[in-house]
């Protein structure tokens, strides 16, 4: 398998397990509301994620890992689109945020930081900031 090839499959796995992140947060209180889908809809095909894989994921996104990206500002957007999730339904439950700190850890933020991180992703979702500022924002709470 040439290593374009590889690279491509391993970071599909890493798209993968993002979209079961954010399946696993949508599922937390067991119902999937209109919002969450139509965020689940745009992530999918954002990380090119096929229907077969979508249904798969949807039905026990348990079987699929986070793989953490390689790349701290990768991280920050997938933490972006986790807080997203929480607010898709309009409800912030408190499964969903113990579940989005658990996700952060594994996305490789260090383990002493992920409340204050997590704290500032919710208030910068809740205040409605687009990306840039969001891993702007990440980006100087995280400074160690």
């Amino acid at each position: 398998m040439p290593i374009y090839e590889l690279y491509s499959w391993g970071k599909h796995n890493q798209e993968i397990g993002h979209f079961a992140s954010i399946v696993k947060i949508a599922l937390v209180d067991n119902t999937i509301s209109e919002g969450e889908q139509k965020l689940l809809d745009r992530a999918a095909r954002k990380l090119n994620i096929k229907d077969e894989e979508y249904q798969k994921i949807l039905k026990n996104p348990e079987n699929f890992p986070v793989n953490p990206p390689v790349g701290y500002d990768e991280s920050i957007e997938r933490l972006y689109f986790l807080t997203k999730m929480i607010f898709a339904d309009g409800n912030v439950d408190k499964d969903e945020v113990a579940l989005m700190r658990k996700i952060t850890t594994a996305l490789s933020f260090p383990l002493d930081n992920v409340e204050k991180v997590c704290d500032e992703a919710i208030h910068l979702v809740m205040n409605d900031n687009d990306l840039e500022d969001f891993t702007a924002a990440i980006k100087k709470v995280n400074a160690v």
